[in-house]
């Protein structure tokens, strides 16, 4: 398998550092959020993890949209994503993930089968995929 991109972030501090990126445009501090008993103030790994899911997963989307004969324009496809923390009862810390997408344009029936397309393709879903449950919401406009 051909790697198609690499990128490397270095993390120092845990939860209360920070990370950057080789190139330097990732550059961020973190902070437990107050909700797990820290000051917040930063973001956090979920945060993050959240956010890349969501990005990846709507350009998954835009991408099957596009081989099924649609196209979406950027304000057509809101993808947000929701990321948990808890722990399973090994009392080990777990992720839960889930997705609200909106498609403007198709019905539900399509749209449905557009996100379960892209959850096929989608390097996050893939990466989870057995390990952390993906609830997925689907609405149309």
């Amino acid at each position: 398998m051909t790697t198609l991109y690499s990128t490397r972030v270095t993390a120092s501090g845990g939860r209360h550092g920070f990370i950057q990126s080789e190139d330097g445009l990732l550059d961020l501090k973190l902070a437990l959020p107050p909700q797990l008993g820290g000051k917040g103030g930063a973001t956090n790994p979920e945060q993050l993890f959240a956010g890349g899911y969501a990005a990846c997963f709507e350009n998954a989307l835009l991408r099957v949209g596009r081989e099924a004969g649609h196209r979406f324009a950027d304000d057509d496809v809101t993808v947000v994503a929701e990321i948990g923390l808890s722990r399973n009862e090994a009392d080990a810390f777990v992720l839960s993930a889930a997705l609200a997408v909106t498609i403007v344009g198709v019905d539900q029936a399509t749209a449905e089968k557009l996100v379960h397309g892209a959850h096929a393709i989608c390097p996050y879903s893939n990466a989870i995929k057995g390990n952390v449950d993906v609830a997925t919401t689907v609405i149309v406009k």
